[in-house]
């Protein structure tokens, strides 16, 4: 890992680690589906606009052996994020940003210290799911769920870290904008009669989202994904749990209790054993 890739993975993982915190904020003004398609279609333009501005447009077709491949991406990449933004409203941006960090532990292979890793941070989210179950927090089964979509994170890594190496970054990008898209409208217009609060707070959340997620970020871990191992990357995106409390601390509001601080500290310290 050279000083720029260095550079570019802190930066993406002090984005990645507000998410949850925008996320939060756009889930008072729309329900989570909506909310998750209108970042689809704003992600899908910033997308078409970098491919176009970077002539990559230029005999752009998708073979016949790639639609299997792709497809199962756009529904894998919908799933997570369906749970990602529904255990989100429904628990707090920091428990969200501290559950989806331990699954970024790399899937490479197991050996003594990274099982040590793997257990050390398993046990900041096994303290943390305890707190909430003795205390009967109404956070529980957000809990649960950012959970769930952890686990779909890791393995959406793991199937872009290796499709990214046959696969042009623009068809899986593309792909996952327009598969997104095209499910979360159906079905938000199927489940989510609740009405949408158009206002400054939700285009500020759209917008981070769409941009600097969807897009910049997405595009930027793409080209680390094909230039260096996920278990190097790894290291530099255990800081995300640790942005993602700050970030919930200042913008949210949300208390810094023991337990969370605890978590967060287990799972940073178990994904930098588990990936050096």
């Amino acid at each position: 890992m050279d000083l720029k890739g260095a550079a570019m993975a802190v930066l993406i993982s002090i984005l990645w680690g507000a998410n949850t915190v925008v996320i939060k904020m756009g889930l008072e003004e729309a329900p989570p589906l909506r909310l998750a398609w209108m970042r689809f279609v704003v992600g899908g333009v910033v997308i078409c606009l970098w491919a176009w501005a970077t002539g990559r447009f230029a005999g752009f077709r998708v073979e016949p052996a790639e639609w299997r491949p792709l497809v199962l991406l756009g529904l894998l990449f919908s799933v997570q994020m369906t749970a990602t933004n529904v255990g989100t409203w429904l628990t707090s941006a920091a428990h969200a940003s501290v559950l989806l960090a331990h699954f970024l532990i790399p899937g490479d292979r197991l050996s003594l210290r990274k099982l040590v890793g793997v257990l050390v941070a398993y046990s900041g989210i096994v303290l943390l799911g305890a707190r909430q179950i003795a205390h009967g927090s109404p956070t529980l089964l957000g809990d649960v769920i950012v959970t769930a979509a952890g686990v779909l994170l890791a393995e959406r890594t793991i199937y872009l870290a290796r499709a990214v190496q046959r696969l042009d970054p623009v068809k899986l990008l593309l792909t996952q904008a327009i598969v997104g898209t095209a499910l979360f409208v159906v079905v938000s217009a199927l489940v989510e009669p609740a009405p949408t609060r158009w206002s400054w707070r939700l285009a500020a959340s759209v917008g981070y989202q769409g941009v600097l997620i969807s897009g910049f970020n997405f595009v930027v871990n793409l080209a680390l994904l094909r230039r260096y191992r996920p278990s190097a990357l790894s290291a530099f995106f255990l800081t995300q749990p640790i942005f993602g409390v700050i970030a919930a601390a200042l913008v949210a509001g949300d208390p810094l209790t023991a337990d969370l601080l605890i978590a967060c500290a287990a799972v940073a310290v178990g994904i930098g054993l588990a990936s050096r």
